[in-house]
């Protein structure tokens, strides 16, 4: 990309901020039925690496660490729950809702190698894992 081009230009900033919004209403806004076992939101991850681990910290207030379900598909770490509504507002109007809720599901792709889900905790909201690394790489 030229930054010459003013064209070149704009049309990759358009393509980013369409990228962003994308990710934007797929992590928050997709809306479903209750009960639904279709993901409707993804909770935002950080993923670090040390020469024997990944950690893996899911943001998930609200959510108990029993609820939550954590699986190794295809190369890939899957976490899956629902955060339901909590029962205090139930009946109330909604006048603003930013916390997404319902069944959400993530799924972060693995490097190549063997790894094991090692332990699994709750720290301030959120769910730190920590994969081994089984073959070294």
């Amino acid at each position: 990309m030229s930054l010459r081009n003013p064209t070149s230009w704009m049309w990759a900033q358009a393509c980013d901020l369409l990228d962003d919004a994308e990710q934007v209403h797929r992590q928050f806004f997709r809306l479903a039925a209750s009960g639904s076992t279709q993901a409707v939101w993804e909770p935002p991850v950080d993923v670090f690496e040390d020469e024997r681990e990944f950690i893996i910290v899911v943001a998930l207030p609200g959510v108990a660490r029993d609820r939550v379900e954590i699986s190794l598909e295809s190369g890939s770490l899957v976490v899956r729950a629902e955060r339901g509504i909590p029962a205090a507002v139930s009946r109330s109007t909604v006048r603003r809702l930013e916390i997404p809720y319902g069944y959400f599901e993530r799924r972060i792709a693995l490097p190549p190698g063997r790894f094991e889900v090692g332990t699994s905790e709750c720290i301030d909201g959120c769910l730190v894992l920590r994969m081994q690394k089984t073959d070294p790489f």
